[in-house]
């Protein structure tokens, strides 16, 4: 299972919402379940932050 708190933990080079997206996509390749248990602390970060990683995860949201 991903979660976003090891996510952040692993890879603290990561310093926007957007990075994490993209570090989001590139591991669900390899997971089957995605667990946001802690909100990003990026400035960026918006309010709809969940349902932006859960898109990110199941790939509604694609490559621009």
């Amino acid at each position: 299972m991903l979660h976003v708190s090891d996510l952040l933990l692993e890879h603290k080079e990561i310093t926007t919402f957007a990075e994490l997206i993209e570090l989001v996509k590139l591991r669900a390749k390899n997971e089957r379940f995605f667990r946001m248990d802690l909100k990003p602390p990026f400035p960026d970060t918006p309010m709809n932050w969940e349902m932006v990683l859960e898109g990110a995860f199941s790939g509604v949201i694609q490559d621009d």
